[in-house]
């Protein structure tokens, strides 16, 4: 799960798991990379974390922290972005290859909403802890980030491992909706498969080159 900064992926991720058989799931969120990390393949540290057969897994930002966030803030090179970006799309046919199911979303917010929850979290002694300089550092280079954003979808969307854009303006509603996508994607005992469950295709829209999402 990928998107800006306060777009609810924290909160979607837990309405997620809460009901789900902790034995079978799990969150991966991980920290910056170690020294030893920071020396090896980039990818190395998410690929130790990949499901395993019969388990579903959720990364709280994934791989494509090199896609975007990094290059915006200038935690990476060019070159490194470069070569990052061309080899995401050959890795996750790999996945794909050997039946490792990989559903991409990315929650996309306003730029006004993002900024009314930033001032949110400033006034709220329960939620300061969730705002960083980096988060306030984003809003100020939203084009940027936008421009960096439309070349990770233009190079890794793909037929195999395509983009799915949940419009998260309003969080409860995104919520159910990315829930009902990701169900939407497997088969399963006692499926309801009527369209009373369907997304709704103003919330939950599959990327392609000529939208341009937030």
């Amino acid at each position: 799960m990928e998107g800006r900064d306060a777009a609810g992926k924290g909160g979607s991720i837990r309405r997620f798991l809460e009901h789900m058989n902790p034995r079978s799931s799990r969150l991966v969120a991980l920290n910056k990379p170690t020294d030893v990390e920071q020396n090896q393949w980039y990818l190395q540290r998410y690929i130790k974390q990949l499901a395993n057969a019969g388990e579903f897994v959720i990364f709280d930002r994934s791989w494509y922290n090199r896609a975007v966030v990094e290059p915006v803030m200038g935690f990476c090179t060019k070159n490194q972005y470069k070569k990052h970006i061309r080899q995401v799309p050959e890795f996750e046919h790999m996945l794909y290859e050997d039946g490792v199911h990989v559903i991409k979303i990315w929650f996309s917010i306003t730029k006004d909403e993002q900024l009314k929850r930033f001032e949110s979290r400033m006034t709220d002694n329960l939620k300061k802890w969730k705002l960083s300089p980096v988060d306030i550092e984003g809003q100020k280079m939203w084009d940027i980030y936008t421009k960096y954003k439309e070349q990770m979808f233009n190079k890794t969307h793909t037929s195999f491992c395509p983009w799915t854009i949940i419009q998260t303006n309003d969080k409860k509603t995104a919520r159910l909706e990315s829930i009902r996508h990701v169900l939407s994607q497997f088969d399963y005992d006692d499926k309801i498969k009527t369209k009373r469950i369907a997304t709704d295709p103003n919330i939950v829209i599959r990327y392609n080159r000529s939208i341009l999402a937030d």
